[in-house]
């Protein structure tokens, strides 16, 4: 009788602990029923400019390496273009040639040119004057019948001669005196202003020679070695700017209302021991057709797109890096 009785006892603490466990398996289950396990997994990436030279030229010298940060306006690199020099000298040449030429004509003719003029000015009037008092003598004896006409039209020939040349002469006096045109002053400063032009466009090549950080941020890739040549507008390095940063997403697109823009969610970071971020969604865009999540099925399915979904820090984040992996959690508490 006892050992039926403990039986009975053993079999009974059994079911109690059986049911038990049932229990607290059904308590759990309904718990955690309807929760989703579900884990959106992207990256952080970084807005990056790149660094490449107008003028082709041989790499002469770095200033950072790779890794290195840097300030807006900081030197990076320095190139070597022998060419854009030689095209420099051959520019101030030019402008010196059409400095002169303008020059010429703003002062106008020397003072021996006008000294010049002036002596051959006087010298028609002293020619003119004589051939006036010849003109005069031979007028009157034709009048009286002395001499023959051929001798009047020769006489009166050379005096109008005269008189023209003087006029010339003066003209030629009178020019030497006001210098050139105005017309030929024009033409010579425009000439001026070509040249300078020259010049300052070479100059904006030789100031190209030497990169200069446009942003502040960080040295990513450097391209060339030092003596390698490089083309116009080869790259030279890539620079990240690690003040601008975001997470990105492929989501498909019926789980896209899990993470609107304009909403807050926490993401974890493994490479930061898995610290909480707050990250606010700012972007959305559908990847295209390649990146369609294709139905299995002829029936009752359809064909759903990815989408790309980015996602900024809404605090700044120490220790932050591009390409790190950034995990959410759906279905946690949003912020």
């Amino acid at each position: 009788m006892a050992t039926e009785k403990t039986q009975r006892i053993n079999t009974f603490i059994a079911l109690a602990v059986l049911g038990i466990v049932i229990a607290t398996v059904c308590v759990i289950g309904s718990i955690t029923y309807g929760r989703t396990n579900e884990i959106m997994q992207g990256q952080m990436e970084v807005t990056e400019y790149r660094v490449s030279s107008k003028v082709p030229g041989r790499i002469l010298e770095f200033r950072v390496k790779e890794g290195q940060q840097v300030k807006a306006g900081d030197t990076l690199a320095i190139i070597e273009a022998p060419e854009v020099m030689a095209k420099k000298a051959q520019a101030e040449a030019v402008k010196s040639a059409a400095q002169a030429l303008n020059d010429k004509a703003e002062g106008g003719a020397r003072e021996e040119q006008i000294q010049g003029a002036y002596e051959l000015w006087q010298k028609s009037i002293v020619n003119r004057d004589i051939w006036e008092k010849s003109f005069k003598r031979v007028s009157n004896l034709y009048k009286e019948g002395v001499v023959s006409e051929q001798k009047y039209d020769e006489t009166k020939a050379q005096y109008d001669a005269a008189v023209a040349t003087e006029k010339a002469a003066k003209s030629q006096y009178d020019m030497a005196v006001k210098g050139a045109q105005k017309e030929d002053k024009e033409m010579a400063a425009a000439k001026v202003a070509q040249a300078k032009g020259a010049v300052a466009e070479v100059d904006s090549y030789i100031h190209e020679t030497i990169l200069l950080a446009y942003a502040d941020g960080e040295v990513t890739d450097i391209f060339p070695h030092i003596g390698e040549l490089v083309g116009t507008g080869a790259p030279i390095m890539n620079i990240a700017m690690m003040d601008d940063m975001w997470a990105t997403f492929n989501v498909r697109e019926d789980h896209l209302s899990k993470l609107p823009i304009g909403s807050r969610f926490t993401a974890e970071f493994p490479a930061l021991h898995g610290a909480s971020v707050v990250m606010e969604v700012n972007y959305m865009k559908d990847r295209g057709d390649y990146a369609a999540w294709k139905a299995t099925k002829q029936t009752g399915q359809y064909d759903l797109k990815t989408f790309e979904v980015r996602a900024v820090p809404v605090a700044k984040v120490e220790g932050l890096r591009p390409g790190m992996t950034v995990i959410y959690r759906v279905g946690e508490d949003k912020k």
